[in-house]
């Protein structure tokens, strides 16, 4: 009953906030407050107005990308009654609504906070929505799943929500196997499942982030008792708040705390703020761990995809629903709700490349649902590639982000150029990396250059990027392309792995050479 009391108190806290993001938004549109002081008020409630300053989007924290019936129906619902076109996949397992009034705004975040989906947090310095992979529990080979132990950080952020005071935001990653489908290795904190004579443990990992001056996450040596993990991550915050950077925005991050200190200092420091948190509070966890089962033998008859898994579990599958950019029509996105209630054993869950994961079907489902995503489902890897939302709607983005990846498949669609070899591009509309262009195997960050005395859209580019335990490489920057000029690159990059008869990471990897003086050909 304290749990409820505490909730209901903390509801009636976000709805008073409600009226005053009311208020803020009006000062802003008759221009009494500033930009950079309007985010500064909306950014933690998970509003931001867009580029333009007449409307307005909203970001809800979807717990570790899983989407309930109940909030499926709600979110179709606000599309309907706010004439709501698209809905935006994010990069963190989120859902973002655009081009609302700020009136809009407000109206939706009550009405979701009556049904217990929240905004809090989506934005500005406070913990953001706890990621895992969307496969955590069905994956073949994982150790066991994370989901009960996301959804508990998660809900130990919420509770405190409102009380946060940190340097910049905190990011937590939580991976059911080496694959490290959810960046625990480059995240401020990041949790690896792992077992040992049978008992379940994590790996933890400390100080990781992308943006500006990247860094892959540190190590932690111990092994991390389940039980335990949230005093480790309490932990963490504590040392964010004690030893981050409050006056400079730019190094606010927790990757730079280990960068001032060294890493054996900061190290010395999280462990002893471990250890007064494990004097202090009582934050064991009650959760049982049943180690997951990958069979020697599955019975599958559907063929696997891009767009079609094989879980664990005998003759189940999941499907990928990528729509193209993670922007998804209204009305497609009506026909998977539709789906959903017309097949109760299914479970949706966002991925953290802008893609919906339903999943827990049997074959004759499985194929239905390819069925009714045909038309807006992207199919190949190239086609799946992922971008942040860019300009004209961000307010920080300095290139079209969205754009690069449409007129990337539309070049390779004119020519005729076989997508079977290509790789997913990552895509971000600047440095900040929303896109992850430093994680993909190849990515773009946009920006502006004058070239032969005129300013050019432009992107630099990374390629080699990738994620898993084993090894965890940031993209090598290799320069800066012109935007235009990108489409027939990637076109190029296809007829040398066709005529070589290798994929992409084949490719650079035995013919390295090769491919940096392709790069170099296009760079300006």
């Amino acid at each position: 009953m304290k749990e409820i009391k505490e909730l209901n108190k903390q509801d009636e806290i976000l709805k008073l906030e409600i009226n005053k993001l009311r208020e803020a938004g009006q000062k802003f549109l008759n221009k009494e407050i500033s930009v950079g002081d309007f985010k500064g008020i909306s950014g933690g409630m998970g509003v931001y107005a867009q580029r333009g300053g007449q409307e307005f989007m909203i970001r809800f924290r979807t717990n570790s990308g899983l989407i309930s019936m109940k909030h499926l129906k709600l979110i179709k619902n606000f599309t309907e009654k706010y004439h709501i076109e698209d809905i935006h996949f994010t990069t963190r397992q989120a859902i973002q609504l655009h081009h609302l009034s700020i009136d809009d705004i407000c109206d939706i975040m009550e009405i979701a906070l009556n049904h217990k989906l929240y905004t809090r947090g989506g934005g500005g310095n406070y913990p953001r929505n706890v990621t895992i992979s969307p496969m955590s529990g069905i994956e073949k080979g994982e150790v066991f799943d994370v989901t009960e132990f996301a959804l508990k950080v998660s809900e130990y952020f919420m509770n405190r929500i409102t009380e946060y005071k940190l340097p910049r935001k905190l990011k937590v990653s939580m991976s059911s196997s080496d694959r490290d489908e959810a960046g625990a290795t480059i995240n401020d904190i990041g949790f690896i499942a792992a077992v040992e004579n049978g008992k379940p443990y994590f790996r933890m990992y400390l100080a990781g982030g992308l943006g500006n001056n990247p860094g892959i996450s540190i190590p932690y040596e111990k092994k991390v008792n389940p039980k335990e993990i949230l005093y480790y991550v309490e932990a963490m915050v504590n040392l964010f708040m004690a030893e981050g950077d409050y006056t400079n925005r730019a190094k606010a991050r927790t990757r730079y705390i280990p960068r001032r200190m060294g890493i054996d200092k900061f190290l010395e420091a999280y462990e002893e703020h471990l250890n007064n948190v494990k004097k202090e509070k009582n934050l064991d966890l009650n959760i049982e761990i049943e180690l997951s089962e990958t069979l020697k033998k599955y019975s599958h008859k559907l063929k696997e995809d891009f767009s079609l898994i094989h879980q664990r579990q005998d003759n189940l599958y999941t499907v990928i629903i990528h729509p193209l950019n993670g922007q998804i029509s209204s009305e497609n996105f009506k026909k998977i709700v539709e789906f959903m209630e017309g097949n109760s054993n299914a479970e949706a869950r966002l991925s953290m490349t802008e893609s919906v994961c339903i999943r827990n079907l049997n074959e004759e489902q499985a194929e239905k649902l390819l069925q009714i995503t045909d038309e807006f489902r992207q199919k190949t890897k190239i086609q799946q590639s992922m971008s942040c939302v860019g300009i004209p709607t961000c307010q920080i983005g300095i290139e079209q982000s969205q754009s690069l990846v449409k007129n990337i498949l539309e070049y390779i669609k004119i020519n005729n150029i076989s997508e079977e070899k290509l790789p997913a591009v990552y895509v971000s509309g600047c440095q900040n990396s929303c896109g992850r262009h430093q994680t993909g195997d190849i990515g773009f960050a946009g920006g502006k250059k004058r070239v032969k005395d005129k300013i050019e859209d432009v992107f630099d580019i990374y390629a080699g990027g990738m994620v898993s335990r084993e090894k965890t490489i940031l993209g090598t920057k290799f320069g800066t392309m012109l935007m235009s000029q990108i489409p027939e690159f990637i076109g190029e990059l296809s007829v040398e792995l066709e005529k070589n008869h290798m994929n992409y990471k084949e490719y650079i990897s035995e013919k390295n050479e090769n491919f940096i003086e392709l790069i170099k050909k296009y760079l300006v």
